[in-house]
């Protein structure tokens, strides 16, 4: 089961966090990974460590934010079976603490770069047959979380984009669904310790851990399992949906 042998995925951001689990995955189940990242190094990494697995992987250097550049490397790829938007950015602040500049810099990633990869992949898609998208969102999307302003928004759009796009090619056979995790222990995560609370980073690790209910942030393998089965062939009848990975967070947190 959840085996995607000859299939072809993109996976933006690929190089770190999310992304490189599901990268690192899916070349396990047999799929052919495209790794596009804006770290043309990071990407790389990934690819070695797929290959090194005896899975299938190919580097796409690529910055999601500029349309020809996505749409030029996605055409490159050739049939695209399925598409992983994973890549994006965080911010810290409410409205009057959001600067114009951090502002458009989150839309710019994560609304922006989701529309350029659907509208670069999707006629890809169409001209396969069919295919499958899973948009990474948020527990932002659903409910409030405090200093999130900007991300908070992004993370909507990617959520409306979603049921749009699911919506508008369904009788095309394209899929599209997301996933709206909680706090994921990743790389980002400790720069983010790191920088904001030095010398406090295992206090301040375990105060984040503990906002979920189940009492610890997520693993990046444990989110790349759930996209894995969306994204496979088991999933099929699934379309439209948004899929909460949270410890408890959204229905548990009061």
């Amino acid at each position: 089961m959840f085996q995607l042998n000859n299939k072809k995925a993109i996976v933006t951001g690929g190089g770190s966090g999310i992304g490189k689990a599901v990268c690192l995955l899916f070349g396990k189940a047999g799929a052919h990974v495209f790794v596009a990242d804006l770290n043309k190094q990071a990407a790389e990494e990934t690819v070695a460590a797929i290959k090194a697995a005896g899975g299938n992987a190919t580097g796409m250097p690529v910055n999601v934010t500029d349309q020809q550049e996505v749409i030029a490397a996605y055409t490159a790829a050739g049939n695209i079976d399925i598409l992983v938007n994973s890549a994006g950015v965080s911010h810290i602040g409410k409205v009057e603490t959001t600067s114009a500049e951090d502002f458009d810099k989150v839309f710019n990633v994560n609304v922006k770069g989701v529309y350029n990869s659907l509208y670069a992949a999707i006629p890809l898609m169409k001209q396969n047959g069919g295919g499958v998208i899973l948009n990474l969102a948020s527990i932002a999307s659903s409910v409030g979380i405090p200093d999130r302003f900007a991300y908070s928004m992004s993370k909507g759009a990617v959520l409306a984009m979603t049921l749009s796009t699911a919506k508008d090619y369904i009788k095309d056979h394209i899929r599209c669904n997301c996933i709206s995790p909680a706090r994921v222990h990743t790389p980002f995560v400790d720069g983010f310790l790191a920088k904001n609370y030095p010398g406090r980073e295992a206090e301040m690790f375990e105060k984040l851990s503990q906002t979920q209910p189940i009492g610890r942030m997520a693993e990046p393998g444990e989110i790349a399992a759930l996209i894995l089965y969306l994204c496979s062939d088991e999933a099929s009848f699934i379309t439209g949906c948004d899929y909460p990975i949270d410890g408890g967070f959204i229905r548990l947190n009061n």
